[in-house]
């Protein structure tokens, strides 16, 4: 059950790999204890994203670090680092999944986990996940076969197959219909309250952020300038 904290945390790509000026994200002072509940807003470029590759592990800082219980998570050893990346569910914004794989195949695709767990075990909690989401019967679809919104919710489905500490969610509800949004935050809810899930959600909408009151973090030309309890979009403190 990790804290995570992130110590004075500078990121900068490359013009050439991002249309990007200057840092992605300068200077971030960013803890969360685990299950925290948390919104990430900002304008498209603030550094949403780019928050949330630092916290999964898929990006190390240029200058800073990030701490996961006090330990600097550059200096972990292969298979802690790697067991922490287990630990860490995540949707990003753009679809990840294999377009010439069913929705099935795509949760269960893993040889490394079918080895481990047993794919009949994977299959059934692939099929649970996607009753969870409600994505019952879409197992044997392609990607292509799905709007948006039930690409994501597969993706959802994906994300907390192994029950992750922490999930990290960019813009889960973009595209979806009001009925679908609640669906999903009800389970997200339920995941925080009853396991102690530390959700990370990046979007923009206000309504959702407005109504489920949690902590909202604002960032700004890839700085944080705002964060506050219990908070509405647009209340910086």
């Amino acid at each position: 059950m990790p804290t995570v904290r992130l110590q004075s945390v500078t990121k900068s790509y490359r013009k050439r790999d991002r249309d990007h000026k200057g840092p992605a994200v300068s200077d971030i002072n960013f803890q969360f204890d685990q299950g925290d509940f948390i919104f990430l807003t900002g304008s498209r470029g603030a550094g949403k994203t780019t928050l949330m590759d630092l916290i999964a592990g898929e990006l190390t800082p240029d200058q800073g670090a990030v701490f996961v219980d006090e330990v600097n998570l550059r200096r972990l050893g292969m298979v802690q680092r790697a067991r922490y990346r287990r630990s860490v569910g995540r949707v990003h914004q753009d679809s990840q999944l294999v377009k010439n794989q069913t929705v099935l195949q795509n949760l269960s695709g893993d040889g490394f986990l079918q080895k481990l767990r047993g794919q009949r075990e994977i299959r059934q909690r692939a099929l649970k996940c996607l009753g969870l989401v409600g994505m019952t019967g879409f197992e044997f679809r392609y990607p292509a076969e799905m709007n948006t919104s039930q690409c994501k919710r597969v993706e959802l489905a994906k994300a907390i197959l192994y029950t992750p500490s922490i999930l990290l969610l960019d813009e889960i509800t973009e595209r979806t219909d009001e009925d679908t949004v609640w669906d999903i935050l009800h389970l997200l809810t339920e995941l925080n309250d009853r396991l102690n899930t530390t959700i990370i959600m990046a979007t923009n909408a206000s309504q959702v952020i407005n109504i489920m009151r949690k902590r909202v973090v604002t960032l700004s030309d890839g700085r944080i300038v705002g964060d506050v309890r219990k908070g509405r979009l647009g209340y910086i403190n």
